[in-house]
């Protein structure tokens, strides 16, 4: 049996989550890296069970995230569907992502909506994925290999979520570095989006840009950052939506 999982995690939430998940596989798991703009076509075949994990992204699938899956052919392999979200909501996330999926030829036989610590407001889900996340993704985790190796093919939950979707919001935080930068080229090296020109490190295209923070976060001298005041007030304006802990939820 061939596990795998398709990843798209910029600052390592996602892949927090899906490491307490496959962990209780106890098998071998490829990864493919969705961030990486040089993704190769890959097929799989159907006896696969392929986890696809993507953050939500103001309760959508990031567009990035959905142009590197058109790369990707399920070929009727079953699929486990994990969206994360910073403890606000997600939306529609899931019922896009199970489009997606079923676009490319999987056979979606689960679902998983689960939480790590915010990506641009720290403050919220801190340390998330927790020793209590981590014990409820591996029951999760389980169920679905179970369900799995018992044949079913069918996922008889109804995901919550509308489609059509919401509108996707616009990208309001675009990453700058301040006089700390050294001019390594990390950050440009390591965009998603290639956002960041190696030739003009300090700054970012804002119409590239999709906010992921990976910039910020993989910075060594941690001299990229959004702009201090619309950090604040965006902290103020889901602090009652962020501020009561939220738990996994699995779907079968």
């Amino acid at each position: 049996m061939k596990f795998a999982q398709l990843l798209f995690s910029p600052t390592g939430g996602t892949q927090k989550v899906t490491a307490a998940i496959t962990g209780a596989w106890e098998a071998e798991v490829e990864t493919i890296d969705l961030t990486d703009p040089a993704i190769s076509p890959y097929a799989f075949e159907a006896e696969a069970l392929v986890l696809i994990a993507i953050p939500s992204y103001g309760g959508r699938v990031p567009s990035l995230a959905a142009e590197r899956l058109e790369r990707i052919q399920g070929g009727g392999a079953s699929c486990v569907l994990v969206c994360v979200y910073g403890n606000r909501a997600y939306e529609d996330t899931l019922v896009e992502m199970q489009d997606c999926a079923e676009s490319r030829g999987f056979q979606v036989i689960a679902a998983v909506a689960a939480i790590a610590e915010h990506s641009i407001l720290h403050q919220y889900a801190a340390g998330r994925p927790d020793r209590q996340d981590a014990e409820e993704l591996q029951r999760v985790s389980r169920a679905i290999l179970e369900k799995h190796r018992q044949g079913k093919r069918e996922m008889t939950a109804a995901l919550p979520g509308n489609r059509p979707y919401k509108k996707a919001g616009g990208v309001g935080m675009v990453p700058k570095a301040g006089g700390g930068c050294t001019g390594c080229g990390l950050c440009a090296a390591k965009c998603p989006a290639q956002a960041i020109s190696p030739d003009e490190l300090r700054k970012a295209d804002s119409a590239k840009c999709i906010s992921c923070m990976r910039c910020v976060v993989r910075c060594p001298q941690g001299a990229r950052k959004v702009n201090g005041a619309l950090v604040s007030a965006a902290g103020l304006a889901l602090k009652k939506a962020c501020s009561v802990r939220k738990e996994c939820e699995l779907f079968l």
